[in-house]
């Protein structure tokens, strides 16, 4: 496992021009109108790349916030969507401080919020939207911390949208718990509406409901379907979810979304 053995610093750009570069050519050669890429929050490497350099965790996390500046300005730079993936505030819960109590673990959330917002300051909210995660991995998830524990703490996040999962069975109810959440006015709801773990197709019909939830809270035009996690989540391992699968699915997403679009403006029964 790679670890930190110095001060951080981005010292090769190279790959992630290389990416830049790339998603930008696919994109024109799908005529996409949006497009997001992402990237890594400063908690999550506190976890797959462990410190041996600093004096504790709170001063390794300052210094990964200045270094992902750069990559984070990039990306927003070239015009895409900047998604900061931060599983730090889901499964870190169970994986990486489960000798804490829940409210230890939401002093280090919070923590970790103030760094991203401290890396993020430069770009406007609506550039960009923060993902949480509880693994996404298929398997019991009984030690999962509740999305309602974590929501207030992820709505003080500069990023306008939150992502997070809402279709796996773990955590498809959760929707209820929202009801009485204080949700800021200029936040965007981006639930999971497909379970990205495994090769059941959702019915477009379910994915229209499972909106239509969140924009009886919000408003119609606060939600985003989106999916619950990604579906390469670990490099140089088999897949759960067959490509095949991945397309019906996320045609799917999109069927369910038109539906959904249609009821809210009265275009539909």
């Amino acid at each position: 496992m790679p670890c930190c053995i110095g001060p951080v610093a981005y010292r090769d750009r190279h790959p992630l021009d290389a990416d830049l570069k790339n998603l930008t050519a696919a994109c024109a050669a799908a005529h996409a109108g949006e497009a997001f890429m992402n990237a890594a929050s400063p908690g999550v490497l506190t976890k797959f790349v462990p410190d041996t350099y600093y004096k504790n965790e709170d001063a390794y996390v300052e210094a990964l916030a200045d270094a992902l500046q750069q990559e984070y300005e990039a990306i927003a730079g070239a015009g895409f969507v900047l998604q900061i993936d931060a599983p730090d505030l889901g499964s870190a819960r169970h994986n990486q401080y489960q000798q804490l109590s829940d409210e230890e673990f939401l002093r280090i959330a919070e923590r970790n919020i103030a760094a991203v917002n401290h890396a993020t300051r430069t770009i406007p909210p609506e550039a960009m939207r923060l993902h949480i995660c509880w693994g996404n991995y298929e398997g019991p998830h009984t030690h999962d911390i509740p999305l309602a524990k974590v929501f207030d703490t992820c709505m003080r996040a500069r990023p306008q949208a939150l992502l997070f999962e809402a279709a796996n069975p773990r955590h498809a109810h959760e929707w209820e718990d929202l009801k009485s959440a204080k949700i800021p006015d200029d936040k965007v709801l981006m639930p999971g509406c497909i379970d990205s773990t495994t090769n059941f197709v959702e019915h477009p019909r379910l994915i229209a409901q499972r909106i239509g939830y969140y924009a009886d809270i919000v408003g119609r035009e606060r939600v985003i379907a989106g999916t619950d996690c990604g579906f390469a989540t670990f490099a140089a391992q088999q897949n759960p979810v067959v490509p095949s699968v991945v397309w019906a699915k996320l045609k799917a997403l999109a069927e369910g979304a038109a539906i959904a679009t249609d009821r809210l403006w009265g275009r539909a029964a």
